[in-house]
């Protein structure tokens, strides 16, 4: 560790060199820096760096090594447990480094790794082309896609990681790399779902798919009804294209235009059928959902940038989420499923959410850590609330679902749907070999585990 002194001067060379904001504590704009989404998350970093490019990067990343503090990165700053902030971390904060180019020649888009899903989805739809994107526009691009990446588009598109054609990265040296499939082969196939452990991505390239139509039909449902939409959701998915996707959501229902008023702030069962093409083809297979008794809806076609908006959550609300991918969602998981909606806490912004896979994310490529890709259902109980008093009946909701739902686990699960569960559950988000391999990728890259804020891969 560094003299209090050298210390004091290698700040003041960061702040001077740095074209980006320095913050520590005290500084003002400190504490607003520091804030993240979930706002159970109050940590106190000793700096932290708001970058402007890569070379600002370099310097924050060599800073920390140089006076030995570990380093945390900050995208959309989205994480549940708060992995973009640390207590005494070197903040590397990549907010102002957003930039998205199109090559709608090649269908593929350069992602700077400040950049949110609004961010992507916006450049890309002019040219009619999307890639598999977050379900929150506010959601951080980087790692959403560095933990493998399920959204509105993965059975048509696959996995987020199945798009991903390059990363630009910075290590736990300061010395900047690219991985690609001809470039360090390992690191890439490691950037596939081993999240942020091996460096700061400064940059992604993205396979992208043409989207020339994209329409949903959303239904509300009174919660007696719940079990027969679950059952026919599923009937939908089960006999529908890949073209097919959404969601089973029980909610509180939220002060929206399209929610009857007396409804407001009472339990709905929600129904979400997502289709990547014409409206026509969706109302067709939408019908046996829009022919059971519902309160409202909304079926057309919508850009899938704005759909990408409808589910976004407020800034500072507490939140606390898990989840479990299932061997199949028989009629007695639906029961049990609908059965939990019964304990949700209402009214709050807590969701209970059935999501399908199959289609592409099961065909896709399976060297990759992903081991949840082959389960066909996943439930993400999803805390989210407001007030302190409910942080107790709310978080023993989402642990009393994951129990609940344990006799349909596959006991894998994505990462990004859950907050820090020990290192069993890092280990099922990759696959017991994935994470042994990883730790030597690790090992080479990041042997002292400087990136440690993230569902952590000790180096071998």
């Amino acid at each position: 560790m560094a003299s209090p002194s050298t210390t004091e001067a290698a700040l003041t060379a960061l702040r001077e060199d740095l074209a980006g904001d320095v913050f520590t504590p005290g500084d003002s704009g400190y504490d607003e820096a520091r804030t993240v989404f979930n706002s159970m998350i109050d940590r106190r970093p000793t700096v932290i760096a708001q970058c402007t490019d890569v070379s600002d990067v370099v310097r924050a990343v060599r800073f920390a090594r140089d006076d030995d503090l570990p380093v945390a990165v900050r995208g959309g700053g989205h994480s549940v447990a708060g992995m973009a902030l640390g207590d005494g971390a070197v903040v590397v904060d990549l907010r102002h480094m957003r930039a998205v180019t199109v090559d709608p020649v090649a269908r593929t888009v350069r992602v700077a790794g400040g950049a949110t899903m609004s961010d992507l989805d916006r450049a890309c739809a002019p040219y009619a082309l999307a890639t598999t994107g977050g379900r929150a526009s506010t959601t951080g691009v980087g790692g959403y896609l560095l933990g493998g990446g399920t959204g509105w588009l993965d059975r048509r598109f696959g996995l987020a990681v199945d798009n991903l054609e390059g990363v630009d990265l910075v290590t736990a040296e300061g010395r900047q790399v690219h991985a690609g499939p001809d470039d360090d082969p390992d690191l890439f196939w490691a950037l596939h779902g081993g999240g942020g452990n091996f460096g700061v991505a400064t940059a992604f390239t993205l396979a992208l798919h043409e989207l020339p139509e994209f329409s949903i039909a959303l239904l509300l449902y009174l919660p007696e009804h719940g079990h027969e939409a679950a059952r026919t959701y599923r009937d939908v998915i089960a006999s529908g294209p890949d073209e097919a996707g959404g969601a089973v959501l029980y909610l509180t229902g939220p002060p929206a235009e399209f929610v009857p008023p007396h409804l407001v702030g009472t339990q709905l069962c929600g129904v979400l059928l997502t289709y990547t093409g014409a409206e026509a083809d969706l109302r067709k297979l939408a019908e046996p959902l829009l022919a059971l008794p519902h309160e409202a809806e909304v079926v057309g076609a919508m850009p899938y940038a704005d759909v990408q908006c409808m589910l976004d959550d407020p800034p500072g609300m507490r939140n606390y989420w898990s989840a479990e991918y299932l061997t199949g969602a028989p009629d007695d998981f639906v029961d049990a499923f609908c059965g939990l909606a019964q304990t949700l806490p209402v009214p709050t912004g807590t969701m209970h959410a059935l999501f399908p896979q199959g289609g592409a994310i099961a065909a896709g490529p399976h060297e990759y850590p992903v081991p949840y890709r082959d389960a066909p259902w996943a439930v993400h109980p999803f805390g989210l609330w407001e007030d302190p008093a409910d942080d107790e009946r709310c978080i023993r909701w989402v642990r009393d679902v994951r129990a609940a739902v344990q006799p349909w686990s596959t006991g894998a699960v994505y990462l990004n749907f859950i907050g820090d569960e020990g290192a069993d559950r890092v280990v099922a988000g990759l696959g017991a070999r994935n994470a042994r391999l990883l730790a030597d990728v690790k090992r080479r890259y990041d042997p002292d585990n400087v990136f440690r804020f993230n569902h952590n891969i000790r180096p071998a």
